[in-house]
């Protein structure tokens, strides 16, 4: 029996329910400081993952829009590369995790303590974008201009083909009565009466 009351968890008698209350709330409020100070240090780790990336933020072209760069707070802090990726920090608190949204789910590319190892790979995928967007407004400027050049073509094209309709009417009924004549031709002889 002494070995049941040892598990037991003492609990206070209350008679009031304002003393009830105020012990909730001292309970919740010590509850929700733990929380600010975790995102608080959450927070400061990104802050300094950004000052590693200044230089890098500072070189992307004015023109290249597809990058948000920054600090989002909430329940779980974020630093926001892009529209589909973000670093957050781990559960221990010492680890960066960058993580970007995809077709198939969330896909983590890389995780480590280090702020170095991080602050490489962010700016290799950040180069990697730059370059894509690249890519995609030459290739849009390409078609463009061959859908230029194809236009112009055609119009060339049109103005040649305004030859006058009556002489290749003529030829074609030229064509037609000496293959009639011939087809008589051939079948008179063909076949004597």
């Amino acid at each position: 029996m002494a070995e049941m009351q040892d598990n037991v968890v003492p609990h206070t008698r209350m008679r009031s329910l304002r003393d009830a209350i105020r012990k909730v709330q001292l309970g919740e409020v010590e509850r929700s400081d733990v929380v600010v100070e975790l995102q608080d240090t959450e927070r400061a780790r990104l802050d300094m993952l950004a000052d590693e990336l200044k230089d890098v933020f500072r070189e992307i072209p004015e023109d290249d829009d597809q990058f948000s760069l920054q600090i989002i707070s909430g329940s779980t802090p974020r630093l926001w590369i892009d529209a589909t990726s973000h670093v957050a920090v781990a559960g221990d608190r010492r680890t960066y995790r960058f993580l970007k949204d995809t077709r198939l789910g969330r896909v983590v590319i890389l995780e480590t303590a280090s702020i170095d190892d991080m602050a490489d790979c962010l700016t290799e995928y950040i180069a990697e974008r730059v370059l894509e967007r690249e890519k995609a407004l030459e290739g849009d400027w390409l078609n463009n201009r061959l859908r230029q050049v194809a236009m112009e073509s055609k119009v060339v094209r049109v103005k040649e083909s305004h030859t006058p309709w009556l002489p290749v009417a003529g030829a074609f009924g030229i064509g037609l009565a000496l293959g009639i004549v011939g087809l008589i031709g051939f079948a008179w002889f063909a076949n004597p009466l």
